[in-house]
């Protein structure tokens, strides 16, 4: 069984997937094509955001964001620790400092109550993570940020698709920030990503800066990267664009089926507030014992996946910016959550499957199996 079933997604792709490809191969304009315009307005129509910008990563779109708002050394970034490295990596890659904040027990997003506090004169954003497909509370993140005059890039690499009080997840704050890796709901066959925002200024300075800084051919008017996705992704992204309302509805029906197997066995599962949706990128549950409970699950035949194992504030590249004793929410989390197969493609007999062989991997039934 796959973690993430890209072959079957393929599999119902592949004409669309490959005429999409041989346009690219037939024009040839593999960097800055036509599709990549396509797909930026496209994009953009999707989540109501005024503009769009791809970039060759999620990654590369948290860096241009912050440069966007010309975070400068010294500058502090609030978000959270219980995050893929990335969240913190562009701060610090810019000399900025993440300045963690604890996550919700239930949802593992962060906890927008505890932000305020944590606000400085050097503070310079918020940069909220939309963990496992859900987006966090933005309407009172964004209102603590215009209180203090603070930007809000929402670090959407997860959860592009869901909706949180009618609106669309990346666009939802002053910049929204997604992923495409081949494993998030809407994936290419490589690395991409984008941004997405409503401030004219902010737009402009972004296309200038993932073209090393150009706001025309070798007229380099800031410092900037090589930030661009390539056309070939962004054509692979424009033929599973056809397919993805089916497929976050697939993953609504399959997310509701696992709540519902679990509520037999006491398994506890992530909270999705009643304001918002989520289109999980990960289906994660909170175990005891959880390395024991993976090894069964490998013999059983079951993929597994820790979203994610150890918080920032305890990663060697990141201590010195917390206490290890804060964030105490995050590092429970940290020690419990396993995440099982997600795919829009997933069938009932296979999901049945993962459910058997989760009972019987949890601690009270080992002794019985």
């Amino acid at each position: 069984m796959e973690f993430v079933d890209l072959k079957s997604q393929y599999a119902a792709l592949k004409d669309k997937i490959s005429e999409r490809m041989q346009r690219v191969l037939d024009h040839g304009q593999y960097i800055m094509g036509s599709e990549v315009k396509e797909l930026e307005d496209k994009l953009a129509a999707y989540t109501g955001a005024k503009h769009c910008i791809t970039v060759a990563s999620g990654t590369e779109a948290l860096l241009i964001a912050l440069m966007a708002i010309d975070l400068k050394p010294g500058d502090e970034v609030i978000t959270t620790p219980f995050t893929f490295a990335a969240t913190a990596e562009m701060i610090s890659l810019l000399g900025g400092v993440p300045v963690f904040v604890d996550i919700e027990a239930d949802t593992c997003n962060i906890d927008a109550s505890l932000i305020k506090a944590k606000i400085t004169p050097r503070t310079r954003a918020i940069m909220p993570v939309s963990l496992y497909g859900q987006v966090a509370d933005m309407d009172a993140i964004n209102t603590i940020a215009t209180r203090h005059g603070l930007a809000v890039i929402e670090d959407a690499a997860q959860s592009f698709g869901a909706s949180y009080k009618g609106r669309k997840s990346c666009n939802l704050s002053t910049i929204g920030c997604t992923s495409f890796f081949p494993s998030k709901p809407l994936g290419c066959y490589g690395d991409g990503g984008a941004l997405f925002t409503d401030d004219d200024a902010l737009a402009q300075a972004s296309r200038e800066i993932r073209i090393h800084g150009q706001s025309a051919r070798y007229t380099h008017t800031r410092v900037g990267v090589g930030g661009r996705m390539d056309t070939l992704q962004c054509a692979v992204v424009l033929a599973k664009l056809e397919r993805f309302p089916w497929e976050l509805q697939r993953r609504q029906q399959i997310a509701i089926r696992y709540h519902e197997l679990l509520a037999g066995l006491g398994v506890d599962t992530l909270e999705v507030r009643a304001d918002r949706d989520c289109v999980w990128a990960q289906y994660t549950v909170f175990v005891e014992q959880r390395d024991q409970l993976q090894a069964m699950m490998k013999e059983f035949g079951i993929p597994t996946a820790v979203h994610y194992p150890v918080p920032l504030h305890h990663q060697p590249a990141y201590a010195r910016y917390g206490n290890s004793d804060e964030c105490p929410e995050s590092v429970l989390a940290a020690s419990r959550v396993v995440s099982l197969p997600m795919s829009a493609d997933l069938s009932s007999t296979q999901q049945d499957t993962v459910i058997d062989a989760l009972a019987r991997s949890l601690p009270r039934h080992r002794s019985t199996t």
